[in-house]
């Protein structure tokens, strides 16, 4: 059996490539927040080495393909103070990367395994980052916490389930005429079209699906925003795992 091999961050390669791929993608960042995501990519190679948290560990693939790809979910309504929680955050995916893109949103990052969250929880440390805190829980649990539920003004989730199962995970957790933003791959408007009946049912509607394109790559993205229109009712979501193997049509 061949032993792992251990990846050395490259963080001035990374920095550049962040800084020039993002400038393209129609982002711009101070020196803090270079400073800021160049740190983050060398805690999660260095991490990664331990918790397998990421499979793209390239300098080039951690800027365009999490990095960006994370902020392709950034909204106008994610202005200072806006409560933001990001479900199934995993590395920090897209929660992480838009707080420090715009530090004044307060962020939940929603993660069911610890590991993620030690992860998580040393990058928040080490970056000084205020108002962000980590929620160990299933979202299926946190849907129904007197905490949590009906609170977000902006929900968050990358790679994380099909959209007529994510929108029982995430809904639940939106303020009414709050908004849930999906970040899809391309088969995005085969989830949108099996996802209405689940929306009708949660109180969902899509207001717009943008397809959007990284830097150097054309491979049918899309951003899916939906509007919280209506409380979820209190049944849902169902219990752990039952989303997942019985979705609602």
């Amino acid at each position: 059996m061949s032993e792992k091999v251990c990846v050395q961050p490259e963080v001035p390669v990374f920095t550049k490539i962040l800084a020039e791929r993002g400038t393209a993608a129609g982002f711009t960042f101070t020196e803090m927040q270079l400073q800021q995501f160049s740190r983050y990519y060398e805690l999660l190679i260095l991490a990664n080495n331990q918790f397998n948290l990421t499979a793209l560990t390239s300098p080039e693939d951690v800027a365009v393909k999490h990095m960006i790809d994370s902020l392709l979910a950034y909204d106008a309504a994610m202005q200072d103070g806006k409560m933001l929680l990001d479900v199934g955050s995993g590395a920090g995916f897209p929660g992480l990367v838009l707080k420090i893109y715009r530090p004044g949103l307060r962020v939940t990052l929603l993660d069911a395994l610890t590991k993620r969250l030690t992860f998580l929880n040393s990058v928040i440390q080490e970056l000084g980052l205020k108002e962000i805190s980590c929620v160990h829980a299933r979202a299926e649990d946190a849907g129904h916490a007197p905490g949590l539920r009906g609170r977000f003004d902006i929900v968050t989730a990358r790679a994380v389930a099909r959209l007529s199962v994510l929108a029982e995970y995430t809904l639940p957790l939106a303020k009414v005429n709050g908004l849930v933003i999906a970040l899809k791959g391309s088969a995005y408007q085969e989830e949108l079209d099996e996802a209405r009946g689940a929306l009708k049912i949660l109180g969902g509607k899509v207001l717009r699906a943008d397809r959007v394109e990284l830097p150097g790559l054309d491979d049918g993205r899309a951003i899916i925003r939906i509007k919280k229109t209506s409380k979820t009712p209190e049944q849902f979501p169902r219990k752990a795992g039952v989303p997942a193997k019985k979705p609602l049509t």
